[in-house]
């Protein structure tokens, strides 16, 4: 099982992840991507979903048109973790840098 990132940690984990911030609510972190199209959010999404289930760490997602926000946390722990922050890692090789925020 793995841990919650300390706090020490997670500023640094955060601060090497571009446009990712804090779930006010909870312990989680999210981003929020814009695409030209629906299709092009969708592809982004399929290569999403293709990663995470080959690491077997699924985010939270929500979609509209063009707009994909992705929430990440780990619901074992009830917290952010370093899997967490891997697959945000990954996410943002897997979008193009044009319609990243």
């Amino acid at each position: 099982m793995t841990n919650k990132l300390a706090s020490a940690r997670r500023r640094v984990a955060l601060a090497e992840l571009h446009g990712w911030t804090e779930v006010e609510d909870r312990d989680a972190i999210r981003k929020t991507f814009h695409f030209a199209s629906f299709s092009e959010a969708f592809a982004f999404m399929t290569r999403v979903a293709l990663h995470a289930e080959k690491v077997d760490h699924h985010p939270e997602w929500f979609n509209v048109f063009n707009r994909v926000e992705i929430v990440l946390t780990s619901h074992d722990v009830d917290g952010l973790t370093e899997r967490d922050i891997r697959l945000a890692h990954a996410i943002e090789t897997l979008a193009p840098l044009r319609d990243q925020l």
